[in-house]
């Protein structure tokens, strides 16, 4: 019988929306925990360095035990971990002495599911049989920044209409789309990038100088993002004067927007498009981006600094998966894990920066944002490097 990938290409674009949910909802209410709870803007930035530290542990433990467990039941189990992680948001911060303890633990269980998908959606699209395989790639990581729109979207429009006070409902009713997502990976038809047993261990990919470059570049690519990304609201707010309602939509739901055109493009262009070219300028711009949203006085020139930084970093992560995915076709589930991990790490590291400089600055974001000027910087100096290492690579298949 014919196999009906689409419905696993579906199960996958919910996998990252879920995802999406899981990034992004929480930091919508950093203001709310902060001003409800009392929990300083220090030990806020708890949540984003706790979600992705946790999605970094199961990334490490994914390039492990992924292939003996089976693709399909870590995809279902990482459906099942979002759902109970939201639904716990909901209650737990009023179980604990400390708030901020309920919190982190309803962020570790989500942040599990989040993480196996991360890992494991890339690697299941790209065995599926499809043409052009960097645009699949680049489609499907548009997925969560769909995902994100939509839920700045929906949850700015439920916060208007019912209150923000009403954000206890609004987790649980996130939480019916992994759910119902269990079904479509426990019957979809998933396919290893690799043959069993013959995909490179963890080992062998760190003996490779093109993947520490390519890890040192997720890392930057993952703090780029997630530093502008998880404070664009609160950035909005506070340094911008904006209004919560209309924070939410300038900051990180533009970003989102632009990042997901980006990838968009890529996927409907991506074979008339040079890669690295692409990349190299996408991290120029997102450099400009900072410094725009850090050093201008001029509320209207930051915003789009935030905006368009979207669109800046929303090649790298799917992009620098493709060129090792075209580089060393036999990684397998190590490599994605590992890749997954370091832009993990970033995201991790990144905001956790950023909102621990803004509480030293008397909460001035501008200077938390100065210092985020460090990511795209050393991403550009890697694309670099990986460039220069192609062609040396080139010129050695040409000698051969």
């Amino acid at each position: 019988m014919t196999k009906n990938y689409k419905k696993t290409l579906t199960a996958c674009y919910l996998g990252f929306i879920t995802q999406a949910i899981a990034a992004n909802f929480a930091p919508l209410l950093f203001l709310k925990f902060h001003m409800d709870y009392s929990i300083p803007l220090g030990r806020i930035a708890l949540i984003s360095t706790v979600f992705f530290l946790t999605q970094l542990i199961v990334d490490v433990l994914c390039s492990y035990f992924a292939d003996r467990i089976g693709y399909r039941r870590c995809v279902v189990a990482s459906e099942l971990c979002s759902a109970v992680g939201l639904i716990g948001l909901a209650f737990l911060p009023d179980l604990f002495p400390d708030p901020l303890t309920g919190i982190l633990l309803s962020v570790i269980v989500y942040a599990i599911g989040s993480g196996l998908i991360e890992v494991l959606g890339s690697p299941i699209v790209e065995a599926c049989p499809f043409d052009h395989k960097e645009a699949a790639m680049s489609l499907l990581h548009s997925f969560y920044c769909w995902g994100s729109v939509g839920v700045i979207l929906l949850s700015t429009l439920f916060f208007a209409v019912f209150g923000i006070h009403s954000w206890k409902w609004l987790a649980c009713i996130w939480a019916v789309l992994p759910l119902y997502n269990i079904y479509n990976f426990a019957t979809c038809p998933i396919e290893h990038p690799v043959d069993e047993g013959k995909g490179m261990k963890v080992g062998d990919l760190l003996k490779v100088p093109f993947f520490w470059i390519s890890i040192v570049l997720m890392v930057c690519a993952g703090a780029s993002e997630l530093s502008m990304a998880q404070w664009a609201s609160a950035y909005a707010e506070s340094a911008l004067g904006l209004s919560k309602a209309m924070g939410d939509l300038a900051g990180p739901c533009l970003f989102a927007i632009t990042m997901g055109i980006s990838r968009v493009i890529f996927g409907k262009f991506g074979d008339r498009l040079d890669l690295m070219k692409f990349m190299i300028g996408s991290g120029a711009l997102c450099l400009i981006c900072y410094i725009a949203a850090s050093l201008s006085g001029n509320p209207v020139v930051g915003l789009i600094g935030c905006v368009l930084c979207g669109f800046s970093v929303g090649i790298m992560w799917p992009g620098t998966i493709s060129i090792c995915s075209g580089r060393l076709p036999g990684g397998g589930t190590a490599m994605f894990a590992l890749l997954a991990m370091a832009g993990d790490l970033g995201g991790a590291f990144g905001p956790g920066l950023v909102g621990n400089i803004t509480q030293h600055a008397d909460n001035d974001l501008r200077k938390g944002m100065l210092v985020g000027c460090l990511f795209p910087l050393v991403l550009i100096l890697s694309l670099f490097l990986l460039k220069s290492l192609r062609r040396e690579k080139s010129c050695e298949d040409t000698t051969a």
